[in-house]
């Protein structure tokens, strides 16, 4: 339920961004290509996640092997952006990804990694649902206190991000430098964000 007398911002505004372009050398792979015991593709699985969360719009970051994802995942209405220098880390997919979004309306993006199943859709609605309108959202799903996945980058905090955003650091020197402003969302309840290091053992 929404909070009476605070303006929300619209779902159209916030759009989805998921990071996708790892080469999963620990993994054997791109975990974009792998297949989850619901037997969708992580990147399958993780833009469900935003979409069912009430992200409208879509963008994926692909980058090892990303002619093999175009071809074998089902992404029907997804924007796909290549990373050419993926291998540099995660921040550079960030960069990536916000730098298109910037050419674009949006007016805040919600970031997820494909490698982090536990993250359902329900984090996500419940994000977007404490997110103020406006472009200076900055957001962060926590557990038990300590910030996670999913993010929400307001507009205004793109260029900072940017900046600080090298090897596989991603938002989070930016969150730590701007702590005072971050509002974090509790989601444990709901929501697992550990990510998939290694295959299971079998």
């Amino acid at each position: 339920m929404l909070t009476r007398g605070r303006r929300r911002a619209p779902l159209s505004a916030i759009v989805g961004l998921v990071l996708a372009a790892g080469g999963g050398r620990r993994y054997g792979g791109p975990k974009a290509l792998v297949r989850h015991e619901d037997g969708r593709l992580l990147v399958e699985r993780a833009v469900a996640t935003l979409r069912d969360g009430g992200c409208t719009r879509i963008w994926v970051v692909l980058g090892a092997e990303s002619g093999r994802v175009r071809d074998e995942a089902q992404l029907a209405g997804v924007e796909l952006l290549d990373n050419p220098i993926w291998k540099s880390g995660m921040g550079s997919s960030l960069r990536v990804g916000l730098a298109a979004l910037a050419e674009t309306d949006a007016q805040a993006v919600a970031v997820l990694l494909v490698d982090t199943p536990g993250i359902g859709p329900e984090a996500v609605a419940r994000l977007l649902a404490a997110a103020p309108g406006g472009s200076g959202a900055l957001l962060t799903a926590t557990y038990k206190g300590r910030r996670g996945h999913p993010v929400i980058l307001g507009r205004d905090h793109w260029p900072g991000v940017t900046t600080l955003a090298t090897a596989d650091v991603g938002a989070r020197a930016y969150l730590i430098a701007h702590s005072a402003e971050v509002q974090g969302v509790p989601c444990e309840d709901i929501a697992d964000d550990t990510d998939l290091d290694v295959p299971p053992e079998t």
